[in-house]
């Protein structure tokens, strides 16, 4: 229980102070500030040297987006949809963990106990019942930062939903979370593999003692959080870009294959990278802190 509610609290308190960097995230993997594919090719602008240019929209960055939320909408808008952000933390970290422990408690009954196969497949299952049961919320947050001014609730987002889309509206994009959960994995495989390092390199150092945690093993735990979720955020980033573009109203986006075709035919695969800055400085930290606060409780537990 006492982990359960630091894990809450740790993440109602993540959501609050990096707000600001999902709403910028969100708005820039959206399709308002993508390049329309030019209609007519052969109209064409003579450049200052004599060549010619296509016309196009300048590309926006993460800094030159925040100082233009807070021109025009103001510091209030860069904190557009932290309700449904608020109230989905609790459930998912429950339903994620519920789900974790649940299938690993099964699993180490027909595979071998506590193996890399137990925890992938454990992840992966918590990981899609979380987001099928969570994805309502998800997506409600998703509309108002992009909405703008257009739903002023939570509530009246969720009744734009329903009366235009129906039930199903609220489940659209929840194929991209699916496709996420190998960010999940990777990042557990990265991590454990980079934790094995730290011990047989600790091992080599004093192999006849036997030493408790230090702050220096929680700081190497804390960097390799960091490196395993860096790379599993980069290689699995295009699905939070198509998740975006899915949840968005609209019907131009209809599948997660489709989606995932048509941005990087009209706007290049880098694309699919858009936001990405923004992506890492909020969840690189969180990763760490959440993984060294795991392993902490674990060692008090073992202690008690």
């Amino acid at each position: 229980c006492v982990c359960g509610g630091n894990t809450i609290l740790g993440g109602t308190a993540g959501a609050i102070l990096t707000c600001p960097l999902e709403v910028v995230k969100t708005r820039l993997q959206s399709s308002t500030l993508a390049p329309r594919p030019v209609c007519l090719p052969a109209v064409q602008l003579q450049g200052v040297n004599g060549t010619f240019v296509r016309p196009g929209l300048p590309r926006i960055g993460f800094l030159e987006l925040l100082r233009i939320i807070l021109e025009k909408e103001g510091v209030r808008s860069l904190f557009r949809g932290l309700g449904p952000n608020l109230i989905g933390v609790a459930p998912s970290r429950a339903i994620y963990f519920a789900a974790y422990s649940g299938t690993k408690e099964r699993l180490n009954t027909v595979l071998m106990p506590e193996s890399k196969k137990v925890h992938m497949i454990s992840a992966a299952c918590a990981g899609i019942t979380s987001a099928t049961l969570t994805n309502p919320i998800w997506l409600v947050k998703t509309r108002m930062q992009l909405e703008n001014e257009r739903c002023t609730s939570a509530l009246q987002c969720a009744m734009r939903v329903y009366y235009r889309e129906g039930l199903r509206g609220f489940y659209r994009g929840v194929t991209a979370s699916y496709a996420g959960v190998t960010e999940t994995v990777i990042h557990f495989v990265l991590y454990e593999a980079l934790k094995q390092r730290l011990r047989e390199h600790q091992l080599l150092l004093t192999p006849s003692v036997v030493l408790s945690p230090s702050g220096q093993d929680f700081c190497g735990l804390m960097a390799a959080a960091a490196v395993s979720k860096a790379c599993a955020s980069c290689i699995a980033y295009p699905h939070e870009v198509v998740r975006t573009r899915l949840r968005e109203e609209g019907c131009r986006y209809r599948s997660f294959v489709q989606t995932l075709q048509l941005v990087a035919r009209e706007e290049g695969p880098l694309a699919l990278y858009r936001g990405l800055s923004a992506h890492l400085l909020r969840q690189i930290p969180n990763a760490a802190i959440v993984m060294v606060t795991y392993e902490l409780i674990i060692h008090l537990a073992t202690k008690m």
